[in-house]
């Protein structure tokens, strides 16, 4: 077994560069630390069986590949095809044309209460909340289609942006319910430890 160690040690890291990933794409892929898989690529340890097939089908090689010092394979087996460019472009484009859409809904919500009603002075609203919605909105697309990290981000913006929403909505009311923000330390500070997590043990 100890022989194996800088065989899989190179196909690992031969899979991974070729794939133009770095030691954290795969780990956060397999759901383990970047330390991992440093340590696997030098060879201190050897990943269990069900970590080797999960690597075996992120890259589209047999299992046994990862064990074997010489192979040949086709170039289209030997590494994952990359994302499309333009499929990926494209996804960009409907999420953007999503999130606008939110923002349509926001005027035209705006406008038909403008017209329709007499001394209005909170319909500017729909474009306050039209941020967090947007926030939701690029969270499932991202989701779906992107990197996995972002959504950090998104959340704190979602959960700052709805925070804002509520104090505002508030405030003409005569209510300053600024205190809410306060809220948002501790939700930042979750969120923060939330991205730290690594839901399998490191090997």
């Amino acid at each position: 077994m100890e022989d194996l160690k800088p065989i899989i040690a190179k196909n690992i890291s031969d899979l991974r560069l070729a794939n133009n990933m770095t030691q954290f794409d795969l780990a956060e892929k397999l759901n383990y630390s970047d330390k991992s898989v440093s340590k696997w690529e030098r060879g201190e340890s050897i990943p269990d069986v069900s970590v080797l097939k999960e690597i075996s089908d992120l890259f589209c090689v047999p299992l046994d590949y990862l064990v074997n010092a010489e192979h040949e394979l086709p170039p289209e087996q030997t590494a994952k095809k990359q994302p499309d460019p333009r499929k990926q472009r494209n996804r960009g484009f409907i999420t953007g044309i999503s999130i606008l859409l939110v923002w349509l809904i926001a005027t035209i919500v705006f406008v038909i209460i403008d017209i329709s009603t007499k001394n209005v002075c909170m319909h500017w609203l729909s474009f306050v909340y039209a941020i967090p919605t947007s926030m939701i909105v690029w969270l499932v697309f991202n989701s779906i289609w992107f990197k996995p990290r972002t959504n950090y981000l998104i959340i704190s913006l979602l959960m700052w942006s709805m925070l804002s929403a509520l104090f505002f909505t508030f405030l003409p009311l005569g209510h300053n319910i600024w205190l809410l923000y306060i809220l948002g330390v501790p939700g930042q500070i979750i969120i923060l430890m939330w991205s730290k997590i690594t839901f399998k043990q490191n090997k």
